[in-house]
């Protein structure tokens, strides 16, 4: 992956990409793939449930547990302008930078 950060093989709409990670916390994993479709966003994991996340407006598809969503939107609305850093950065193929976990 470009600039080494770490990436994980996941299952989104039944393809397998290599995706690089923004962050990990409370077993939730969030990462932005390279040169994604719009609006802006970035991916959930947590065990087997997947979720996407409109990094302007929090819109949620897919399924997390309540208590899952509550951190994830959470954490986002800390981290907005590095969530649109990343996505800038992804559209341009450079390395994205980490954003600190949920604490």
């Amino acid at each position: 992956a470009p600039g080494g950060e770490t990436a994980v093989a996941l299952v989104f709409r039944n393809q397998i990409s290599a995706m690089p990670i923004l962050s990990r916390f409370f077993g939730i994993t969030i990462g932005m793939f390279y040169q994604d479709h719009q609006p802006p966003h970035f991916h959930v994991r947590h065990g087997a449930d997947e979720a996407i996340v409109e990094i302007e407006s929090g819109r949620v598809q897919g399924h997390l547990s309540p208590r899952i969503r509550q951190m994830v939107v959470r954490w986002r609305a800390r981290h907005l302008d590095a969530l649109r850093a990343n996505w800038q950065q992804a559209l341009r193929r450079e390395p994205l930078q980490p954003i600190p976990p949920l604490e």
